[in-house]
């Protein structure tokens, strides 16, 4: 876990995978911790980067203060753990008011999106009185008082009986957080609503891609407050989780990342009529090489090999590096061992890659090993070479 400040508060948060992949931002629902979505980082990390943060008063993460909470307080903190993340861009996944976290990114800052899955949320969840009251509550009895009553309207009961100390577990968790922002955050759900407001942003931004996903069980937003939700999104796709209560990630981590990997993997069309669009090998591009080197290309292109630069763009960027059948790091361990064994002036360029995508030192070592024995010792003791003046390997003793 690491602390950033963000407008005068510590945020606690975990950024985790190389900075090759493509962002995946978590946002966790009201009185848990991003320690809900840790079922989900084995699916996730071999194909992205994985950002998660407490809420304020959540977790690690400081207290609020006195100031009211806002959603675009909420979103600002996303945006800014994103900024030094380095991502111009990211997927988003919100869970309850996490969902509402995304409902402000899609309303105010969908340029800034690749996609949004909202989950158990609603573009209105509950009402003013329901909220203002929690609140009162909160602040009077405090949460360590009030989770044995609030933790069981997250779960199925089909989970109690499947995992006894659930509910001690999340009970304990709740009671640790902070209880005026809790409270002020009860009181922002009451006060804001997204109806009205997404649609539009939506229109302008057409590649943003965007999936709702609920439960079954789910007595905080039951399916018609996500169906009233997939209204507002101009008739996003939404899927009713049988069985499944307010917290998926916790509930069905196997099933919720199977739809969530389904859902951010690109669509490469038909590859074999069509091909795939020169935005999505461009995008892939910057992510694995870098957005200088990238920019750096198209700078140094004229009229002679700028096609070329658009055919590779679609070709190796597109239609293999974008393709989800591999990771980004299978594909950098094949692509360094070809242009070792067959010598190619853009070794150094992947080799540098392997860094950014994260090869270890023992990986690059065994690729390069294979090399020298399918292709030649020469070859090999040339990327050895190679690789050494780009700061791979440590001197020894």
């Amino acid at each position: 876990m690491a602390f950033l400040n963000v407008d005068g508060r510590s945020v606690a948060y975990r950024l985790l995978g190389p900075e090759a992949l493509p962002l995946v931002v978590l946002a966790h629902p009201l009185g848990m911790s991003q320690a809900v979505w840790d079922e989900l980082l084995p699916a996730l990390l071999p194909r992205y980067r994985v950002l998660t943060w407490d809420l304020p008063g959540h977790g690690a993460s400081q207290a609020w203060g006195e100031r009211s909470i806002t959603p675009a307080d909420l979103a600002a903190e996303a945006l800014a753990l994103a900024e030094h993340a380095g991502a111009s861009r990211f997927h988003f996944v919100g869970t309850s008011i996490g969902g509402v976290v995304g409902q402000q990114l899609i309303s105010e800052h969908a340029e800034r999106l690749l996609s949004a899955t909202l989950t158990n949320t609603g573009a209105v969840i509950g009402n003013q009185e329901l909220w203002s009251t929690r609140a009162g509550r909160i602040r009077q009895e405090g949460l360590a008082a009030m989770a044995d009553e609030i933790v069981p309207r997250w779960f199925a009961p089909a989970c109690f009986d499947a995992e006894p100390a659930l509910k001690a577990g999340w009970c304990t968790q709740m009671g640790r957080g902070d209880d005026e922002s809790y409270a002020q955050l009860c009181e922002m759900l009451g006060s804001h609503a997204f109806t009205g407001k997404l649609a539009g942003s939506l229109s302008q931004h057409p590649g943003v891609k965007v999936q709702l996903l609920g439960g079954s069980e789910d007595l905080a937003t039951p399916p018609a407050t996500l169906e009233a939700l997939a209204a507002e999104l101009d008739g996003a796709p939404l899927e009713i989780l049988q069985g499944v209560g307010h917290v998926p990630s916790v509930e069905c981590p196997g099933l919720f990342a199977e739809k969530l990997l389904a859902f951010l993997a690109p669509s490469l069309g038909d590859v074999g009529s069509s091909g795939v669009d020169y935005a999505t090998g461009l995008a892939t591009r910057k992510q694995v090489l870098g957005e200088e080197h990238v920019a750096r290309a198209s700078r140094n292109a004229n009229s002679l090999d700028a096609p070329f630069q658009q055919m590779i763009t679609r070709l190796a960027w597109g239609e293999l590096w974008s393709n989800d059948d591999l990771t980004r790091r299978e594909r950098s361990l094949i692509t360094t061992g070809i242009l070792a064994a067959l010598g190619r002036e853009e070794l150094v360029l992947h080799l540098k890659t392997a860094k950014r995508i994260g090869l270890s030192e023992a990986e690059l070592r065994q690729v390069l090993m294979h090399v020298a024995i399918y292709a030649g010792v020469p070859a090999a003791n040339h990327a050895f070479a190679l690789a050494k003046e780009l700061g791979w390997g440590e001197e020894l003793d």
